[in-house]
């Protein structure tokens, strides 16, 4: 299924070394025909860092999508009842993000987004980034890949050496698998080998 004329929500989480491939794929929906919706964490709107600060991400968002983000729960929340997203997607969702999603955690707009849209069981697409997702999150993950309607973007181990517990998304596959999850298949090989 295509992504054209399709409502994506697009959910950013303090994974701050991948913001610049992540705003490449919010892009990359936008001009595939997506109408997206941002929306930003309590860290996103609260950190700067040596990848950006608040303003710039809030621009580079509105600058793509044309929306400023939401970033109150009490504007997240009605996303459940007025049914506004066809899809949602977490990207980056880090660890602390994944843990609390799988603990029904709402403590963040991005986590609330979540909830509220899983109500209407539509899909939700985690883009993990996390430096503990073969350790202290590793649980989580499995919890979720038994969710409905919880689907992951392909993630690979990207730098076993170094740091042999932590594991990223192939943002690259964001949108196919947005078009997997809305025909309720997940985008195989889930584990892809690593860099």
């Amino acid at each position: 299924m295509t992504i054209e004329g399709k409502k994506v929500g697009f959910a950013m989480t303090g994974s701050f070394c991948t913001f610049k491939k992540a705003f490449e794929e919010m892009d990359v929906l936008v001009k595939a025909g997506a109408d997206v919706t941002p929306i930003f964490s309590n860290a996103v709107q609260d950190i700067d860092c040596r990848f950006g600060n608040t303003d710039e991400f809030i621009k580079k968002a509105i600058d793509i999508t044309g929306k400023a983000p939401i970033t109150r729960l009490e504007t997240a929340e009605p996303i459940g009842p007025k049914s506004l997203l066809d899809i949602l997607v977490i990207a980056p969702c880090t660890g602390n993000t994944l843990s609390k999603l799988s603990l029904a955690i709402t403590d963040s707009p991005v986590l609330m987004a979540a909830k509220a849209h899983l109500r209407n069981e539509k899909p939700l697409v985690i883009c993990i980034s996390t430096n503990d997702a073969l350790s202290m999150s590793f649980k989580n993950t499995g919890m979720l890949l038994n969710c409905k309607h919880v689907y992951f973007v392909p993630f690979r181990q990207d730098n076993y050496e170094k740091k042999p517990n932590s594991m990223v998304a192939n943002m690259d596959l964001i949108r196919p698998t947005l078009e997997a999850a809305l025909e309720s298949r997940q985008l195989q090989p889930m584990v892809l080998a690593p860099l």
